[in-house]
């Protein structure tokens, strides 16, 4: 097979692919799905159209479940839709720990209620918090619409499949870069372009990339992340303590307690 060929069975492939499902729609009812959920969670702050609590629900919920429906099945949208919106009790708890977070962090945050209303890392740290959830439990393509609609939104893209632990803020945010496979301990702070990523792709013999395999950092607990650095690698762990300075590049694990500034 030439290049020509090649290139056209590809395109073939993909649109083959492509046409085998509806998706018309489905992106806008995932993303009110989130507004909704935010207003369920915030709601003397996030009531965008003065719903109440149980009408905000109940709209995350029809567009959830018909989003889900059409991608697996009625029964696994009924199913992941009710196991979401029991866990946003929780999910609420841990963002108020974010923004407890922000807070004490960030010398020019005024009050919790500014932390809502205008940080965008608390948008995007939403939506990440909602969407991991569905994540973990299996749900297709719904939580990264969710991650990338905060993505186009604040500049924030934060992969749902990221763990990330309780106390977390990220200050100014444009440009962050959190990868899937990345986890992150409690009570960590990082900085606006910081990238959390891969460093090498693994190719398997046929060209094609290898998935689902670990190729984001570990950072431990209490760890602060300076703007512009860039930590890369599924093997590198930063531990507890660490502070990681501007503009650093680290494919290596640091040890717990360093300050690395080159």
């Amino acid at each position: 097979m030439n290049i020509s060929e090649a290139v056209t069975s590809a395109e073939e492939g993909l649109k083959s692919r492509a046409d085998s499902r509806n998706y018309n729609g489905i992106k806008e009812s995932i993303e009110s799905a989130f507004v909704n959920i935010q207003s369920a969670m915030f709601p003397a702050h996030v009531n965008y159209e003065e719903k109440n609590i149980a009408e905000s629900l109940r709209l995350a919920a029809e567009n959830l479940r018909s989003a889900i429906s059409r991608l697996m099945n009625d029964s696994d949208g009924e199913k992941f839709t009710a196991m979401l919106i029991s866990r946003l009790p929780e999910i609420k708890r841990v963002l108020l720990t974010d923004i407890t977070a922000a807070y004490e962090g960030d010398p020019a945050a005024k009050s919790p209620d500014e932390i809502i209303l205008a940080y965008p890392a608390f948008t995007a740290i939403s939506a990440y918090r909602t969407a991991h959830e569905l994540y973990v439990m299996g749900v297709p393509l719904v939580p990264r619409i969710i991650t990338e609609y905060a993505h186009w939104l604040t500049g924030i893209d934060i992969h749902p499949g990221a763990a990330i632990g309780e106390y977390f803020f990220i200050d100014h945010g444009t440009g962050v870069v959190i990868g899937e496979t990345s986890t992150i301990g409690r009570r960590v702070k990082i900085y606006q372009n910081v990238t959390i990523g891969a460093k090498s792709f693994d190719v398997s013999p046929d060209g094609s990339l290898v998935k689902g395999i670990k190729r984001h950092p570990d950072i431990g607990n209490n760890v602060v992340i300076y703007a512009g650095a860039t930590i890369l690698g599924g093997d590198t762990v930063i531990g507890d303590d660490c502070v990681i300075g501007g503009n650093v590049w680290l494919t290596h694990s640091v040890e717990a307690g360093q300050v690395v500034v080159r």
